[in-house]
């Protein structure tokens, strides 16, 4: 390689590096404005979209946590925080609309976030290789399993999203926990989680399904760093303390502990 070409390339890497890094502060403002556009003052609609103002903040913080520990270039650092910041724009027109987060009874939220997003013309500045990764990403983070893709970024920052993203939803669900209210968990449910299948959320019948859901969720996590966290933060022991006695549950629960341990102590780098 060319001295001239080597200097045009790292001119061309630092050109896409400011570009992400200006868009970030650019988006952080537009979306400071778009989430107060949905402030209500009939306060069951109100804390929602509070509830999810914290956890696009969370999630947004989070992807820097992430992105720092796995070492990721600035460019990808800034790529990583606009998919956090941008990931559920969907949300505050959705529960405004609907008064329901259940995509199944109201609509995609990933999708409809991205038509926001385009209407806003948020991500043109953006060269389209960069663009059309962020759009894949937040498309997917939502999805049961990520849409095939031949592009190892794509699959990357698709994972990264989807990881990070969990990692808040089991703050946000930890309050809702509580003991099995007698429902059970449906036999379709228990045999997926033996085998650490994950499930289609049109199969829930019961609350206690809804509980081992989030038990299944694990099996989708991708990098250790994220298991890590949502071990030390007690959130599988507490999911589990809230489910019904079950002898096949506990078969699963000891699957579940197996694969975890295992998962932590794989690194990520």
């Amino acid at each position: 390689m060319t001295k001239c070409r080597r200097e045009g390339e790292i001119m061309a890497q630092d050109t896409d590096r400011r570009a992400a890094a200006r868009l970030l502060l650019q988006l952080e403002e537009w979306m400071a404005r778009y989430i107060k556009s949905f402030y209500n003052p009939k306060d069951s609609i109100q804390r929602m979209i509070l509830a999810k103002e914290e956890h696009t903040a969370r999630v947004r913080a989070i992807c820097r946590e992430l992105a720092l520990f796995l070492r990721l270039s600035p460019e990808d650092m800034a790529l990583a925080e606009i998919m956090g910041l941008l990931h559920d724009t969907g949300r505050f027109r959705q529960f405004t609309i609907y008064q329901t987060f259940n995509d199944a009874i109201s609509e995609d939220h990933a999708e409809l976030g991205l038509r926001v997003i385009e209407e806003a013309k948020l991500l043109r500045p953006l060269p389209e290789e960069a663009r059309e990764l962020v759009i894949f990403a937040i498309c997917n983070h939502n999805k049961k399993a990520i849409a095939e893709t031949a592009d190892p970024r794509r699959l990357f920052f698709a994972r990264f999203l989807r990881d990070v993203d969990k990692l808040d939803i089991y703050r946000v669900l930890e309050p809702f926990l509580a003991p099995s209210d007698g429902s059970g968990i449906s036999p379709d449910f228990l045999a997926k989680f033996a085998t650490g299948e994950q499930v289609d959320y049109t199969m829930i019948r019961t609350l206690d399904d809804r509980k081992l859901v989030r038990l299944m969720w694990i099996y989708d996590v991708n990098f250790a760093w994220v298991l890590q966290r949502i071990v030390e933060r007690g959130y599988i022991d507490k999911i589990i303390a809230c489910l019904p006695k079950d002898e096949a549950l506990a078969a699963g629960i000891s699957r579940l502990r197996s694969y975890v341990a295992e998962k932590c102590a794989t690194p990520d780098l």
